[in-house]
């Protein structure tokens, strides 16, 4: 068990690879959070209003493609 702990380097890991994670960590997040908040208006307009399933699925593809848009606007060039 110490030996494992002996062949790790501080700072050995690439930073390309750290940043990488960390972007797609963070679309995850980004995506995922969008996802449940859009099924929960969802499921709130289909079953706890008078609106119907319908219009719930108006309202839901509406904010989906607003929230992709600006997700997507958050883009800048690579650094």
């Amino acid at each position: 068990m110490a030996e494992q702990a002996l062949d790790h380097h501080h700072g050995d890991m690439p930073i390309q690879a750290q940043a990488s994670t960390y972007h797609g960590v963070m679309d995850l997040f980004k995506w995922g959070a969008l996802g449940v908040g859009d099924l929960l208006i969802f499921l709130t307009f289909a079953f706890c209003t008078k609106a119907g399933f319908f219009p719930a699925i108006i309202i839901a593809a509406i904010i989906l493609l607003v929230g992709a848009v600006v997700l997507n606007a958050g883009k800048s060039a690579a650094h």
